[in-house]
């Protein structure tokens, strides 16, 4: 019997599916480039500033993520530990410092006030109009009860950056202060993560463990709580926690 030949029609090409960057990739995008930094930085950090401002401070950001940005000048003395907590002594050099002070609040709080103020006078709310660049870390002085809670008021300190330390801005800001201060020497541990009140009170108190029974003398009423990186760095974060040494 004779059969017809029916020609078959070519099988169509599996078409690859589209890629998609992971969970994990997307969270990363988001927290590096989509997030607005006013919202980040709290309190509408560019919410009143000039356009070129706001460019400047998130040059700045921009920056301190994905270059190098001015470290404060320091000297590492000598190291220790004890467990699990390590430990530098540091001798840190002086200089001129933009500092605000607030009271009455939280630190958390506290530092929501503050931080936009600095990063404004840095950014280029000043009487040259200039963005200045970052240096780090930037540190604030907490104020600790007797039984290691802090008390309601803090003072941030921000290094004028080398360029800027012989005739520094003045601020725009009547808040924030030029002051002068002598270098320091500190003893610092340090740690990861997004760092809140609790913890700078915690790695305090396992600093202060980790020095008993050394010859470390330090101040009991103020010690120093430091961090690195912009809001937007959710990985490979650096603060730190200084008591000075007396």
């Amino acid at each position: 019997m004779w059969v017809e030949s029916v020609e078959t029609p070519p099988r169509p090409r599996p078409v690859p599916p589209r890629l998609r960057p992971s969970p994990l990739a997307s969270r990363h995008s988001l927290a590096t480039c989509s997030v607005d930094p006013a919202v980040l930085l709290g309190h509408g950090v560019f919410s009143q500033s000039s356009s070129s401002e706001g460019d400047t401070m998130l040059g700045m950001i921009r920056n301190s993520l994905f270059g190098s940005v001015e470290t404060w000048p320091w000297q590492v003395l000598s190291t220790g530990g004890k467990e699990d907590v390590s430990y530098e002594e540091r001798a840190c050099e002086g200089g001129k410092f933009a500092t605000v002070e607030v009271t009455d609040k939280p630190v958390d709080e506290a530092l929501r006030e503050a931080m936009p103020k600095i990063m404004k006078y840095v950014g280029g709310t000043n009487d040259k109009g200039i963005g200045m660049g970052m240096t780090v870390p930037i540190s604030f002085a907490v104020f600790p009860n007797e039984d290691g809670s802090l008390q309601k008021k803090l003072k941030v300190w921000f290094r004028i950056p080398n360029q800027f330390q012989s005739s520094p801005p003045v601020p725009g800001d009547e808040s924030v202060k030029i002051e002068e201060r002598e270098g320091i020497t500190v003893y610092s541990t340090q740690f990861g993560g997004y760092a809140k009140e609790a913890d700078y009170i915690a790695h305090a108190t396992q600093l202060r463990t980790a020095l008993e029974g050394t010859p470390a003398t330090y101040q009991g009423d103020v010690y120093y709580c430091t961090g690195y990186d912009p809001p937007m760095k959710p990985y490979g974060r650096r603060n730190e926690v200084w008591l000075v040494k007396t």
